[in-house]
């Protein structure tokens, strides 16, 4: 397959080439293009073939589920069986934006989107590309991460092109994703909202909307026997080909703890590498040491996690140690992301 790979400026969206991209997507065409959390594939979300094709192109499980992108809130009821009081409350308060909410489904959408599950994942997103693109397509666009099913999630173009060139219709280079880390998934058919996957829109701001919001338990254990009722609940995800560990420990006690691993692999002749905060960059010794940003702003590490497990694979990096990180408001959401990559292997010192 041929990808055409175009680039549309943000702030003066070209609409012919928006048109294009709806076109292709109408027609049973992949195309990728950029939303505010990171890259999305999309494929129009009623038609069997499309859908096929995008676990096709990424390599995906067939009962991970796919969420499916709007562009008008009023279609909602086209593909949501109940709107429960508790969900156009949160909808009021969040969309357009990061936030996915999981209904029971109705009839027109297909089994093969969802899983095999009776409930379908819906977000309206707010990055004016991919609410275009939705638009002018007039169909759902089921829209997982556009990268291959495992490797980290992409926040450039180019990460998009390194794993789908050859595999999609046409790649959208609308700049860097803002987020950086997927939305987060709320499940609102029970009687109290349900976090499946932690994403920037946080369990406080929810709950500043609805008066109570839960974490699903499957968040806070690995269990390769749960049926997924969200991306991101069962398989490893996000993850370089270097082997990730996450160090939890004080401060001086981990990065010693880090250093003497580090030395010991060096003298091997294996390429270990550290990731770290700006604050601890300078107190780690080994050859290779990236920054992901500053341990006093969340929003940055949380947009700088992808890129940087990235850069592990570009450097052929074997082994790769990171201190914990903050799990207060977003940085939930990106030690999710990280040990996921890290398939839960950890240290507590």
């Amino acid at each position: 397959m041929n990808t055409e790979i175009v680039k549309i400026d943000i702030k003066n969206i070209d609409m012919e080439l928006i048109n294009k991209a709806g076109e292709l997507l109408k027609k049973g065409g992949l195309v990728a293009f950029p939303t505010e959390t990171v890259y999305g594939i999309g494929a129009n979300a009623l038609n069997e073939k499309a859908i096929k094709n995008i676990y096709a192109a990424k390599g995906r499980p067939s009962d991970n589920p796919l969420i499916i992108h709007i562009g008008d809130r009023d279609v909602i009821s086209l593909y949501a069986k109940e709107i429960p009081e508790q969900a156009i409350k949160l909808m009021d308060a969040f969309w357009p934006g990061p936030l996915t909410l999981i209904f029971k489904k109705t009839e027109a959408i297909s089994s093969n989107i969802t899983g095999g599950l009776d409930t379908v994942a819906i977000r309206f997103p707010s990055n004016p590309v991919a609410a275009a693109i939705i638009q002018s397509a007039g169909v759902p666009v089921a829209a997982p991460s556009a990268n291959i099913s495992g490797r980290p999630s992409p926040t450039r173009a180019r990460h998009v092109i390194e794993d789908l060139s050859g595999r999609v219709d046409m790649i959208i280079d609308g700049g860097n994703a803002v987020i950086g880390l997927e939305s987060t998934v709320v499940d609102v058919t029970g009687e109290i909202p349900l976090i499946l996957r932690p994403g920037s829109v946080t369990r406080a701001m929810l709950e500043r909307v609805v008066e109570r919001v839960e974490i699903d338990k499957a968040l806070l254990k690995e269990n390769s026997k749960i049926t997924p009722r969200s991306p991101g609940m069962k398989y490893r995800h996000y993850a370089p080909k270097g082997q990730i560990t996450v160090v939890y420990g004080e401060d001086i006690k981990a990065i010693e703890w880090i250093n003497n691993q580090v030395e010991e692999l060096e003298r091997k002749c294996n390429k270990p590498a550290i990731i770290a905060t700006s604050e601890e960059k300078e107190k780690y010794k080994c050859n290779y040491v990236q920054e992901i940003g500053s341990i006093n702003n969340q929003e940055e590490i949380a947009a700088n996690l992808f890129k940087v497990l990235r850069k592990m694979d570009q450097e052929k990096v074997e082994f790769i140690f990171v201190r914990a990180l903050k799990e207060e408001e977003i940085g939930i959401a990106t030690m999710n992301r990280l040990l996921k990559a890290a398939g839960n292997r950890k240290i507590v010192l």
